[in-house]
């Protein structure tokens, strides 16, 4: 039985209140007003000689209007591919479950099968040709849309198959994906709790926990927003510090201010940059600390570059560190970042997108000692924690900066004067209007596993990165980039037999650095793995295996390895 005849059929014509009357009569007796007789009776005085023509004019309206709902209704059953409203009457129920059906088919299952292929390669040019992009002045067929779900997922790359290994992402957690397709159905917006009561209320428990977590003071006092995406959250961090040192800055801007700079690691996310240049700082104003051997900040150089700007009249801002960096995986030293941020006055903030999910794990939190010093600290769910995309967060210990510096006021949204406590409104300290409940897929997911399941996942990608680094130890031909990596990041060279004999030598380092990109080219074509590569400052370009998906075992990791001989064997 189809869920829609479960429900009693309501038409619009037929209010399930009765209309309201003042004169005390029964409210049962009272003849129901129709919309336009309502509207005529209530902007219309007894000595209006212009009433019953506005009466009859606004009921011919309506009238159209409900023939004009009518025709669609029943156009809509005889013809689907015509106008329908965008509301889910039931002769669409069988086709919204046909769509689910296929996409827990193929893309949840079939997808993520290990005798899949990863993704499906085309050139542009020849995907242009297989796939019907084009809109038209007429809808298209449920035949049609089905069809075209179908060419979607098979087209697409499988981001939840076991070896997409290729970004800080992967995987299809089963109660992240229910909890994303719930709030897509809903359609909630996250900014006043009367639209989104359970969410307002839930994003506060979460990210309390989160603070927790992390371990700022008073357990995990402070404030923080889900975001989208982290590079946001970083510029929560750079707009937080920022009014922080220069309260008048949020309505005076930065014109005629002492320059204002940002440190952060030459291996740092690209982010923290890019905010900057977006918020008026210029890239000029955010200083590159180089990194060691290991790819940690080094702290004699950020404290040399902050006297330096001292020097210079400059006003140094903050430090964004990093707990897990995008490519070697390292973790800054924060405890040292948090004494040089306490010495000269600096908002310290932890960009710890990537390797946050470190701290669920007992075993490996301590690559993150310090955090609970931050002012500020990124940590996205749905990287290492692998809940779905995106899943964001900004968490601080200050608990009014966000609302202090974002808030407007707008009267149309955040009214003061709402029935219920609206410190529940929280829509004001974001830079967004409209955002999704990002919170619910993670809540749900955490509700099913606990916090010792998310613990459990993150020692299993933890241990298989340890096993990969010691295979690649091993085996001929591998070579690592670090011998010993922090994070689940494991970087490194394939040397092909036909270069293992040469000299160490510029022509070696040129012939090295195509390796990657043609092994890369030939698993894209043949769809048996995605991995990434690049090249890091003189080093010539080097596979990254980053691992958070924690169905992975130690076979896969063979295979992995397998793979990239493979490919290899005759170059």
């Amino acid at each position: 039985m189809l869920a829609s005849e479960n429900f009693p059929t309501h038409h619009f014509k037929e209010s399930i209140f009765k209309p309201y009357s003042t004169s005390g009569d029964d409210l049962a007796s009272v003849t129901p007003l129709t919309a336009a007789a309502a509207l005529v009776a209530t902007t219309s005085s007894p000595a209006d000689s212009s009433s019953a023509v506005a009466f009859e004019t606004a009921s011919k309206m309506l009238a159209t209007n409900n023939n004009n709902n009518n025709n669609n209704i029943t156009s809509a059953k005889d013809d689907l591919s015509s106008f329908v409203a965008s509301h889910p009457v039931a002769e669409f129920e069988g086709f919204i479950r046909a769509c689910v059906d296929e996409i827990i088919k193929l893309a949840v299952f079939q997808g993520t099968n290990r005798s899949s292929k990863v993704v499906e390669w085309h050139e542009p040019a020849e995907l242009l040709q297989l796939f019907d992009f084009q809109l038209r002045e007429k809808g298209e067929s449920q035949d049609k849309l089905r069809e075209l779900l179908r060419e979607t997922i098979r087209f697409s790359v499988k981001t939840g198959h076991p070896y997409f290994i290729n970004q800080l992402y992967s995987g299809v957690d089963p109660y992240a994906l229910v909890g994303q397709w719930l709030t897509d159905a809903l359609n909630p917006s996250v900014y006043t709790y009367e639209v989104a009561p359970l969410f307002t209320l839930m994003e506060e428990q979460v990210l309390a926990e989160m603070r927790r977590i992390v371990g700022f003071p008073n357990g995990g006092h402070g404030d923080g927003i889900f975001c989208p995406g982290g590079s946001i959250a970083n510029g929560y961090a750079i707009s937080c510090a920022r009014y922080r040192h220069s309260p008048e800055s949020k309505k005076n801007g930065l014109f005629n201010a002492k320059p204002l700079i940002i440190f952060t690691s030459e291996d740092a996310h690209y982010s923290v940059e890019k905010l900057a240049m977006f918020m008026g700082f210029g890239s000029e104003h955010v200083r590159k600390i180089a990194t060691n051997e290991v790819g940690k900040m080094r702290l004699s150089d950020l404290e040399e570059q902050v006297k330096q700007c001292l020097e210079n009249n400059w006003q140094p801002l903050m430090v964004s560190a990093t707990a897990g960096t995008t490519v070697l995986g390292a973790f800054d030293d924060l405890a040292g970042i948090s004494e040089l941020c306490k010495k000269y006055n600096m908002w310290m903030h932890v960009d710890a997108a990537w390797g946050g999910g470190a701290l669920m794990s007992k075993k490996y939190r301590h690559l993150l000692s310090g955090i609970e010093r931050a002012d500020s600290v990124t940590w996205n769910p749905h990287k290492l924690l692998a809940a779905s995309q995106q899943c964001s967060t900004f968490l601080t210990r200050h608990q009014q900066v966000l609302a202090q510096c974002h808030s407007t006021n707008a009267t149309y949204l955040f009214q003061k004067d709402k029935f219920y406590d609206t410190s529940f409104d929280t829509g004001d300290k974001h830079i967004q209007c409209g955002r999704r409940a990002d919170v619910f897929k993670f809540w749900f997911m955490w509700k099913a596993k606990g916090t010792q399941g998310l613990e459990a996942h993150v020692e299993k990608v933890f241990r298989m990165a340890e096993f990969f680094t010691a295979k690649v130890r091993e085996r001929p031909g591998f070579e690592l980039v670090l011998e010993s990596p922090e994070c689940t990041n494991i970087s490194f060279w394939y040397v092909p037999p036909g270069l293992r004999e040469m000299e160490r030598n510029r022509e070696f380092y040129d012939r090295l650095h195509k390796v990657a990109p043609k092994v890369k080219e030939g698993m894209i074509k043949k769809g048996s793995m995605m991995i990434t590569y690049q090249p890091l400052r003189q080093l010539p370009n080097f596979f990254r295996l980053v691992l958070q998906n924690s169905c992975l075992e130690e076979s896969d990791m063979v295979y992995f390895l397998d793979e990239i001989e493979s490919l290899a064997q005759n170059m």
